[in-house]
């Protein structure tokens, strides 16, 4: 196991295109999902909510996205391209997890710590996956706050989504992280 210091700055975004295609274990998912249920959650609210993705259900998923894609984009902004890394999700892509939020409406909870608690949870995701050697990464792209997407997931009126967690197994090395700033620049000690 990595230490904590090396597990966080080991931490990476690894995206679809580097995926090999093969599927992870359900048991290693749920897991990951274990491990994001303990982030932590102001009067234990645990606003976090996970819709799994795999085999024919990706592809569901991904003919939907499609059909959105081209419904809504204007002609001059309309990218081929981006069908077609749509298209090659399902054979890349091992799993999708659609994180998203319930609002416990009989807590005086503010809002915003409960979207804190799912930042923790979706980074608790992050630190699993690294440290048993998966590449994921969060996307708040493909229409996630549309109308649209709420409706095909089938959310309440009290949820929300946050975004999709593609999950993949990849070969090769972790790419190289970018240099953070200096911490010291961003710290002011009160007197």
């Amino acid at each position: 196991m990595m230490h904590i210091d090396e597990l966080i700055s080991k931490r990476r975004s690894i995206y679809p295109i580097q995926y090999n295609g093969k599927k992870i274990d359900d048991n290693i998912i749920l897991q990951i999902l274990e491990n994001a249920n303990w982030a932590p959650t102001h009067h234990y609210t645990e606003p976090w909510r996970f819709k799994i993705f795999k085999n024919e259900s990706i592809q569901t998923l991904v003919d939907f996205i499609i059909s959105q894609y081209q419904q809504n984009t204007p002609e001059e902004k309309f990218n081929p391209k981006k069908i077609e890394k749509y298209q090659s999700l399902p054979q890349q892509t091992s799993h999708i997890i659609a994180i998203y939020m319930k609002r416990d409406q009989t807590s005086d909870t503010p809002e915003i710590e409960d979207v804190l608690s799912i930042g923790c949870t979706i980074q608790n995701i992050y630190l699993t996956i690294t440290e048993y050697g998966l590449g994921g990464y969060l996307s708040t792209g493909l229409g996630t706050y549309s109308k649209e997407m709420h409706s095909f997931l089938n959310l309440n009126d009290d949820e929300r989504l946050i975004g999709f967690f593609f999950l993949g197994q990849f070969d090769g090395k972790v790419p190289r992280g970018r240099k953070r700033g200096d911490i010291g620049a961003k710290i002011e000690w009160a007197s």
